[in-house]
């Protein structure tokens, strides 16, 4: 009883909310009946001891038709998960600054083969960091500064479109990015204006645009200094006068309110005794620093209007934020094979658009997801994909990483459809 009561409230929600509409799943082509079973999947995890709990939620042809807490927020004092339960979402904040910097291409402010130095000029001259055994002899240019790797020229400056595709080199998990780590940390106090000009002493881990390496952090923190730049606004500013308030996204932010503490998911790891609570709560979020990263904290209803934005095309209730070429051209691969079999994906099928995940085959990925689907999840485990083939959206948002749970959400929608 519970269980339904807690899948009502959360359609009862939305529907007072006013946003997106609820409807009955047969309408939409769905079976309720068949519904049901994603709370058998996901709650097969939370009895396993995998996941404390989830919420998740489907809405198809532009209606609600799934909303459901699962499990609990907090296993210590054993309270109830709920449907306007607050994530960190990590790195689903990448679509929303991919969506930032669309709007800004749209209004002429930039271009994606904008050179980074154009605006921030500390990236006119990159150098690549290149193994010691693979430059002998050294080349024209090469400067010695670890015993490890020398440092090369880059060939061509970085442009917009190699942080949104991450094939930028910045801080992607090789030598370089090693040396950021050691030269260039991030200080308590810091906003994306002094951080991010710092990051261009940092050497590339390859030569811009050879390969695909993610840019967890770096990468997106640039494109979000650069919406500053050309919008005159800090960033958080950006995303709540343009994007989050027109799509009434009331619970989304880069650090959390007081009166929206209570509301928190407990944050838990995995370990050999169970899950254990976090000691970092706030996850990658700071008062200061603006993470277009993998900052932002939100519920599964927020995130619902943002893609539900991207699976119209562009435009939510009446606000249209981008035309629905510009969400075609962010939703298509953008760097041929090279993301198949990279950070964890299948080895076939896959595509990377612009700060987007793209299914380019679901059959050779081995998804249960359309082909043409695009979206991306975040480090605790959220994640949400925009269909636009079955004019849908699937949302699910836990606060432990276990993959296991976003394959199993996948395959009990899909066998929901009936038409």
């Amino acid at each position: 009883m519970l269980r339904i009561g807690s899948m009502l409230m959360g359609l009862a929600v939305l529907a007072s909310a006013g946003q997106v509409p609820t409807g009955k799943p047969e309408e939409v082509g769905m079976s309720t009946e068949r519904l049901k079973r994603i709370h058998e999947a996901i709650q097969r995890h939370v009895d396993s001891g995998a996941i404390s709990g989830a919420v998740t939620l489907v809405a198809r042809r532009g209606k609600i038709v799934h909303f459901q807490a699962h499990g609990l927020m907090d296993l210590e004092s054993k309270k109830p998960m709920a449907t306007d339960a607050i994530f960190r979402i990590a790195s689903m904040t990448k679509p929303i600054t991919g969506v930032a910097v669309m709007m800004m291409l749209e209004e002429g402010k930039l271009r994606l083969n904008d050179p980074v130095s154009k605006f921030i000029p500390e990236f006119k001259d990159m150098m690549v960091a290149m193994p010691k055994e693979s430059i002998t002899p050294r080349p024209a240019g090469a400067r010695a500064t670890d015993p490890d790797f020398y440092l090369v020229p880059a060939y061509r400056e970085i442009t917009v479109r190699d942080l949104l595709t991450h094939t930028s080199g910045l801080v992607s998990g090789g030598l370089g990015a090693r040396e950021a780590a050691k030269t260039n940390p991030k200080r308590p106090t810091d906003t994306l204006a002094t951080y991010v000009p710092r990051l261009a002493s940092v050497p590339l881990d390859f030569q811009p645009g050879t390969q695909w390496a993610y840019s967890g952090g770096a990468g997106p923190e640039v494109l979000g200094r650069i919406v500053e730049i050309v919008s005159g606004m800090p960033y958080d500013q950006f995303l709540r006068t343009r994007i989050f308030e027109p799509l009434g996204m009331k619970d989304t932010f880069f650090y959390p309110p007081d009166d929206r503490r209570p509301r928190m998911v407990t944050l838990y790891s995995k370990s050999p005794q169970g899950l254990k609570k976090a000691e970092n709560q706030d996850g990658f979020s700071t008062r200061t620093f603006f993470g277009a990263g993998g900052s932002l904290m939100s519920t599964a209803e927020d995130y619902l209007h943002f893609a539900q934005m991207l699976c119209n095309g562009g435009n939510f209730n009446g606000h249209v934020l981008l035309s629905p070429k510009t969400v075609q051209l962010m939703a298509s691969n953008h760097v041929g094979g090279m993301f198949n079999g990279k950070l964890g994906r299948p080895a076939a099928g896959m595509g990377y658009g612009l700060l987007v995940g793209v299914v380019e085959d679901s059959v050779a990925a081995g998804l249960r997801v359309s082909t043409g689907s695009f979206g991306w999840d975040g480090a605790y485990g959220t994640q949400a994909w925009i269909d636009p083939a079955e004019k849908m959206v699937t949302i699910v948002m836990i606060q432990t990483q276990v993959t296991p749970v976003q394959r199993d959400f996948e395959n009990a929608v899909m066998q929901a459809i009936l038409e």
